[in-house]
């Protein structure tokens, strides 16, 4: 009995630092490359969400990259009163992909993936392509980062209006989002033969 509860606790252990290391920002956020061959799972993400919707994965990588860092539990800081005491958070953001929770309830009701979670990668990436792929149906380019960026901030009903032009900052942070993006893509042509090797996909 007792053999067995300490193999049961090694057990947990092994669990949770697995856990943890699935879930930790890549050692090198700006190398596509490298962070795909540190989180294999998330290139397979990747690839995924690039056959469903069409979305490059160097584009939806930067969009991880502005919106959570890579952090799983990432959300909006919280405003605070008088400038020291916290209060809420100004939206329902969280996760990879900072979705809000009305938009990503409706990811899940139009594709049907009830069990989707804001912290998991894989559903984050699908979220991403999914959103994304309205924007292909009214003539975005795919590899447009900062037009989709935009309309991913501001919705494409927003993003129709204009409404960014009112937002010096936002429109920096797209100019950030695009220059990621190239950077990534540059890197990716570099690196994408030996990706898609068997040994990152099958794992």
């Amino acid at each position: 009995m007792k053999k067995y509860k300490i193999n049961y606790f090694l057990f947990l252990i092994a669990i949770i630092f697995i856990q943890s290391c699935a879930t930790r920002p890549p050692e090198n956020p700006d190398n596509i490359c490298l962070i795909f061959k540190e989180k294999k799972n998330w290139y397979k993400a990747a690839i995924r969400s690039e056959k469903r919707w069409k979305i490059p994965p160097y584009v939806l990588m930067s969009f991880v990259y502005q919106e959570s860092s890579f952090k799983a539990d990432a959300r909006p800081e919280r405003e605070k009163i008088l400038g020291f005491i916290p209060w809420f958070r100004p939206s329902s953001a969280v996760g990879y992909s900072q979705a809000l929770k009305n938009t990503w309830e409706d990811y899940k009701d139009e594709t049907g993936n009830s069990r989707a979670n804001r912290k998991d990668f894989y559903d984050s990436a699908d979220f991403i392509g999914w959103y994304a792929s309205k924007g292909y149906y009214q003539g975005f380019e795919k590899t447009d980062a900062r037009s989709l960026y935009l309309a991913y901030h501001e919705g494409y009903g927003g993003f129709e209006k204009k409404t960014y032009r009112k937002k010096q900052w936002l429109i920096k942070v797209a100019d950030r989002v695009q220059a990621k993006s190239t950077k990534y893509q540059k890197q990716y042509w570099g690196c994408a033969k030996e990706l898609k090797r068997k040994r990152f996909l099958f794992f």
